[in-house]
């Protein structure tokens, strides 16, 4: 199972440690957000390897939502729990919710299929910064703390037209950045194309908090530490999906 080396797994129950979670944003997604760094003071789960492990375990329906609910610890025994055929939420020993999924139409366990849509979909997930947000920032002239940023996944949207697929690709189809005060929603919007024919379409949502007025020098420099990380992690550890 692809992903065998990010989670581990006693009978019901998974949870992850620090390098694992770690090791899956940086290696599987591209993303290397701080808080998800192995040191990080405010560490957490990425959203994406928690919607992947969901997905493994429940396949892929025909339509599909996901949201967010609290931010996971490494360490956290989760487990599945399903309120019907159509609701799915992972949750902890106390059962406390951290990712609610709804789902409709045909369901899909093909394990390739799963792993495909997974990759393709968190390697886009993860290039939202700099490729998407900074261009987004520039626009609205309004940024996040560049010294501890936070973006949250609030939640994500996909619909297939059909579920009989082997390997829909993931293209950006724009975004928008509402800002109000200093707390802003950034949609990203992405579509499913197998063959030259579009297969699906989707949604991610992710609330920016503690916004400031636009400074190219301070974005600049956010970018710079952002790509040295990505370097020095790649020098230790070798190349990225």
């Amino acid at each position: 199972m692809f992903l065998t080396p990010y989670v581990s797994t006693t009978n019901d129950h998974f949870e992850f440690t620090r390098q694992q979670a770690s090791h899956f944003a940086k290696i599987v997604a591209g993303d290397f957000n701080p808080i998800h760094d192995e040191d990080a003071k405010r560490f957490c789960v990425p959203g994406d390897l928690l919607f992947a492990v969901l997905l493994q375990k429940e396949g892929i329906s025909q339509k599909m939502r996901f949201d967010f609910s609290g931010m996971v610890a490494n360490g956290t025994p989760l487990s599945v729990s399903k309120k019907c055929d159509t609701e799915s939420s992972l949750v902890d020993s106390n059962d406390k919710e951290y990712l609610h999924m709804t789902r409709e139409g045909a369901i899909s366990h093909d394990q390739a299929f799963i792993e495909h849509v997974v990759t393709n979909y968190v390697q886009f997930s993860g290039m939202n910064f700099p490729h998407i947000m900074v261009p987004l920032m520039q626009e609205q002239q309004m940024m996040i703390n560049c010294q501890r940023p936070l973006v949250i996944y609030e939640s994500m949207e996909v619909e297939f037209s059909r579920i009989d697929l082997k390997h829909p690709e993931v293209e950006f189809t724009g975004a928008t950045f509402d800002v109000e005060g200093k707390r802003g929603l950034v949609t990203l919007n992405f579509s499913f194309t197998e063959d030259g024919e579009v297969v699906g379409k989707g949604m991610k949502r992710m609330v920016a908090t503690g916004l400031k007025p636009y400074c190219d020098d301070a974005v600049a420099d956010l970018v710079e530490r952002f790509n040295q990380r990505k370097a020095d992690f790649i020098e230790q550890n070798g190349a990225l999906v």
